[in-house]
C-alpha cells in the first residue's frame, strides 16, 4: 500500500473545527480499530494501528529489517503499510524511520520542529513523503482519524496520538515527564489506552545511573513513573476503558509485575477494579497480541 495516491491522506489543523469527519452511521459495516505494540522500552519503539483498509506505523526505533520481522510475527509486512507518524526525534523512536520510508515508499508525519530534527538523523526522504502534521492537528487516512497532542518530554515537540474510528478510540501516550491537564482531557474516555509505566521510583533512584541522568528521567520533561501513571489514570479512567497497556518499561529500574502491581494497588485504592479495566503488559523483545477495540 506504500506510496498510495495523496487523495487519501487529509490533513486539518484542529478537530474541533472538523467534528463533523468523526460522526460515522452506525452499521456501516467497518471492522473498526485494532493494533499491536510491536516492541516497546528504550531500546526501541514501534507499533501498527490499523482499520479494515488503512495500516499506520507510529514510530520506528529499530532496522527496517526487524520492523519487517515484527510485522511479520502479526501476519503483515512493511510493505503493507499506509504512512508512519512520529512522536519524536529520539533514536529509540526513529532508529529505522529513514530506512523503513525509502525502501517501503511511505509518508512521514511529523510536525516542524520534529522534522527539523529529523532531517538531521534518518538521511534523505522524497519530498512527496514529507508530510506535516501540525500538534493538535488532524490527520484522515481514508476512514482513521488520527490526532495528535502535545506532551512534555526533553524532546523539539513531542506528541501522543489518538486513534479514531467511528465511536472508537485508542489513545498512545508514552515518553512524557508528566500527565498534565490538556494530555488527560485529549486521552480521557479511550476504549484502550498505552501509557507509559516508565520507572519504579525507588529503584531508579538506587539504580546505577549517573544523578543527571536520574534527575532528568524524573523532571517534567522526562519520564512517567509507575506512581505517575497510576495516580494518572484516576482522573481519566471511564466506564468506557476496557484495557490499559503499560508501555516503555525501563529494562533498568522497572519490572512488568511491579508496574502492574503499582498502577494496580493505586487503581484499586479507588475501588477501581480489574474487571472493569484491564492491566497488559508490552514487551522489548516481542509484539503484543492483536487488541480489536470492538471486543471486550
Amino acid at each position: 500500500m506504500g506510496g498510495m495516491d495523496g487523495s487519501k491522506y487529509r490533513t486539518h489543523h484542529d478537530r474541533s473545527t472538523n467534528d463533523s469527519m468523526y460522526e460515522r452511521a452506525e452499521g456501516a459495516g467497518i471492522m473498526g480499530l485494532r493494533f499491536s505494540v510491536l516492541s516497546s522500552g528504550s531500546t526501541g519503539n514501534a507499533t501498527v494501528v490499523t482499520n479494515e483498509e488503512t495500516k499506520v506505523l507510529v514510530d520506528a526505533g529499530f532496522s527496517a529489517k526487524k520492523i519487517d520481522e515484527l510485522l511479520q510475527e502479526r501476519g503483515m509486512c512493511g510493505s503493507d503499510l499506509d504512512a508512519i507518524v512520529v512522536t519524536h526525534e529520539h533514536a529509540d523512536h526513529i532508529k529505522g524511520l529513514g530506512a523503513v520510508a525509502r525502501k517501503f515508499d511511505l509518508p512521514i508525519y511529523a510536525n516542524e520542529k520534529t522534522w527539523a530534527e529529523l532531517d538531521r538523523q534518518i538521511g534523505e526522504i522524497a519530498e512527496s513523503n514529507r508530510r506535516v502534521l501540525d500538534t493538535g492537528g488532524l490527520l484522515e487516512i481514508g476512514t482513521m482519524q488520527i490526532e495528535s497532542f502535545g506532551i512534555s518530554h526533553d524532546a523539539a515537540e513531542p506528541v501522543g496520538y489518538c486513534f479514531h474510528e467511528g465511536e472508537q478510540k485508542l489513545s498512545l501516550a508514552t515518553d512524557l515527564g508528566y500527565m498534565s491537564g490538556k494530555v488527560k482531557e485529549k486521552i480521557k474516555d479511550s476504549d484502550v489506552l498505552v501509557l507509559e509505566s516508565n520507572h519504579d521510583i525507588e529503584m531508579l533512584r538506587m539504580g546505577k545511573y549517573p544523578w543527571n541522568i536520574k534527575r532528568r528521567i524524573l523532571s517534567d520533561v522526562g519520564h512517567l513513573s509507575n506512581e505517575a501513571a497510576g495516580e494518572g489514570l484516576i482522573d481519566i479512567l471511564s466506564s468506557k476503558t476496557k484495557r490499559v497497556y503499560l508501555a516503555h518499561l525501563s529494562r533498568d529500574h522497572n519490572m512488568m509485575d511491579l508496574a502492574r502491581l503499582t498502577v494496580g494497588n493505586i487503581l484499586e485504592g479507588q475501588r477501581i477494579t480489574e474487571e472493569q479495566v484491564k492491566l497488559m503488559d508490552t514487551y522489548f523483545d516481542r509484539p503484543t497480541a492483536w487488541d480489536r477495540l470492538d471486543q471486550d
